[in-house]
């Protein structure tokens, strides 16, 4: 019969409620045990607050993980876990305030995780109207005023909101970087002492002199260039940024949470070190292959249909078991592809008697992901056929990494942990990457 009224709201209400955005702890559709074990086998969020909660004096934690995992929400949920804790914890989203897909440098970065601070600071209602006059940004106009390399970045600022600038303004932030070179530790220096007054203000505030302070650094691994010689450019700045300048990054009286691309450890493998001994965390796809195969696994399949059903109880109304499962495996475990995937099913319902949908009827939602992910040059399905075969990233040489990230950043390839970390190609993927002949000793 055709779609009844009732149906179509039905498909719409799930549809919905598959939408990407990013989840606070209290949600009703967040589900804790999709991200609640590590490389250890404890929580990773709650590993990060009890380290800073432990921490004396500021330090660094590392967290990474693909597009898609939860990374946000679980800083959310980290976020919470610290103000439980007693610390005073602020989530900054760098996308507001750095070109994400430009060379980041030292000075850049910390102006815009100090900017960062004082927004969040300003915005909230237990310290804004107590310390309204502790503004980043007008302490960092009053000093490149006084600088004459700074005297064409200067005259700008009249006009210019340099949060904005920096943001959305490419030809601003590149003469702000080249000016601030011949002055970077005075930059290095303002900074530390911003967040040196900023916790000093925030105890006063609270008539606790040992209130500790928490800056979670959200967004930092989606710098990428794009194209050619500007995406090593980018990768390079990120290198330097979190090796060169390590010790930089770690700011005293403050405990700050980097996100950090997934790649890091390839760049600078001893940035954590650095930082005084931070490890980086990573958040995986969610395990519904046993250890490094394609065997399903009966586990991860039932996590991700309760995750649907925190989202929307009625769903075997619209999917059978069969076809939920089908698409959950056709995702690799990608949360973020796996609600795409469902969604992309609900639009071409015409008709009640179609559900439930069952397996054979989701495959046109796995055609249409597949055919985005295609054509893949030659040279890039040999060295997929590698990372199926040994589940290793196999990369040659650091010149590599851009095509490297970008199999990550696209789902090309995905990141599992069955015990330790390792990897496979997308499978939508599969049979065209196991039916390559060709030479898979080069990339």
């Amino acid at each position: 019969m055709p779609l009844l009224p009732a149906t179509r709201a039905s498909l719409k209400t799930l549809y919905n409620a598959l939408a990407d955005r990013i989840l606070v702890p209290d949600d009703p559709v967040y589900v804790k045990e999709l991200n609640c074990k590590g490389a250890s086998g404890a929580d990773p969020i709650e590993e990060i607050a009890t380290e800073i909660d432990w921490q004396q004096g500021g330090g660094v934690c590392l967290f990474t993980g693909q597009r898609g995992t939860g990374k946000s929400t679980e800083l959310q949920r980290l976020q919470k876990r610290l103000e439980q804790l007693g610390i005073v914890a602020f989530y900054a989203d760098m996308a507001e305030y750095i070109l994400l897909t430009k060379p980041i440098e030292i000075s850049d970065f910390l102006i815009s995780i100090s900017g960062a601070l004082s927004d969040r600071i300003a915005a909230d209602r237990r310290f804004g109207q107590n310390l309204t006059g502790l503004s980043y940004w007008d302490r960092l106009k009053n000093f490149l005023q006084t600088k004459v390399e700074f005297k064409e970045v200067s005259a700008k600022l009249g006009a210019v909101d340099i949060k904005a600038a920096l943001k959305g303004d490419p030809d601003f932030k590149e003469k702000l970087q080249m000016a601030a070179r011949g002055h970077v530790t005075q930059l290095v220096r303002e900074s530390h002492l911003f967040f040196a007054d900023a916790v000093t203000s925030l105890r006063q505030n609270s008539t606790n002199s040992d209130l500790k302070v928490a800056l979670l650094v959200d967004s930092v691994e989606r710098v990428r260039g794009v194209g050619g010689d500007e995406t090593m450019k980018v990768f390079e700045s990120v290198r330097d940024l979190f090796f060169g300048h390590a010790e930089h990054l770690r700011i005293p009286f403050v405990h700050l949470v980097y996100t950090v691309p997934p790649y890091l450890s390839v760049l600078a493998p001893a940035a954590g070190s650095l930082m005084g001994g931070a490890t980086v965390r990573r958040l995986v796809s969610t395990h519904i292959f046993k250890d490094r195969s394609r065997e399903s696994d009966n586990q991860g399949l039932a996590l991700l249909r309760d995750v649907i059903e925190a989202r929307y109880t009625e769903w075997r109304k619209i999917f059978s078991q069969e076809a939920l499962d089908r698409l959950a495996l056709s995702s690799g475990g990608d949360l973020r592809e796996f609600f795409r995937l469902l969604r992309l099913c609900l639009p071409a319902v015409q008709d009640d008697a179609q559900l439930p949908l069952s397996a054979e009827a989701v495959a046109h939602a796995e055609n249409a992901a597949r055919t985005e992910m295609l054509p893949i040059p030659s040279n890039h399905l040999a060295w997929l056929k590698r990372i199926a075969k040994s589940h290793a990233p196999c990369l040659k040489e650091e010149a590599d990494l851009p095509l490297l990230a970008h199999f990550l950043d696209n789902r090309l390839v995905l990141n599992y942990r069955n015990g330790d970390d390792w990897y496979d190609v997308h499978p939508l993927l599969r049979k065209v990457v196991d039916a390559y002949e060709g030479d898979t000793t080069t990339t």
